[in-house]
């Protein structure tokens, strides 16, 4: 009698040796509340990106987000009244126009997830966009595509019945729509925004 009990307890005890691991165990999986929060993206707008506002001096974005990483690239046919900047500290797919020293423009190429503030990114279709300005929206067809390319303008101070708006202060956001009738780019910025041709 004594010896079958023996055996099973000895049984029991190779099966629970034979289960462990030298591994640890693995933890349980963090609940939403326990995991570290997420870094916020800045989103670009109508003033800026992150540290970058429409207005700063060359040397305040550098400050902000360092020298151009590629300076020998191709910026604009005069540097010193208009430039295209590529900061070593920014998104890959951003670039930067300076006019005479200013920061006037932001660019979000083909690539990026970032968003703008009203949540649209390149690749977004121009129904979607048209639909959330309603009004505000002001299409233009595109300089060197077919339909459906076109621009989409939004100002922050509404719709403008100039052709070409020159104010400084004007403030705004262009979706570039490609001829698959999706966002291309975003440009960001004062009145450089409308410019087709990078500093033109």
């Amino acid at each position: 009698m004594i010896r079958a009990l023996i055996l099973p307890s000895i049984a029991v005890l190779a099966l629970a040796a034979c289960g462990q691991s030298e591994e640890p165990a693995a933890s349980a999986p963090e609940t939403p509340a326990e995991r570290p929060p997420r870094p916020l993206i800045p989103t670009p707008s109508a003033q800026g990106w992150g540290p970058l506002r429409i207005g700063m001096t060359r040397a305040e974005v550098v400050a902000a987000l360092g020298e151009d990483a590629n300076p020998d690239a191709v910026g604009g046919p005069d540097p010193e009244s208009c430039d295209q900047f590529r900061p070593e500290r920014r998104p890959r797919t951003l670039l930067l126009m300076l006019e005479q020293g200013v920061l006037t423009r932001i660019s979000v190429s083909n690539g990026s997830d970032l968003q703008t503030d009203r949540g649209f990114s390149v690749g977004d279709s121009a129904a979607a966009i048209k639909a959330a300005y309603g009004a505000d929206a002001q299409v233009s067809p595109h300089k060197y595509a077919e339909a459906p390319a076109e621009y989409i303008t939004v100002w922050t101070d509404g719709p403008s019945d100039e052709p070409y708006r020159e104010d400084a202060d004007a403030r705004g956001v262009v979706y570039e729509i490609g001829t698959d009738g999706n966002v291309s780019m975003i440009h960001v910025g004062g009145p450089s925004i409308q410019y087709v041709e990078g500093c033109a």
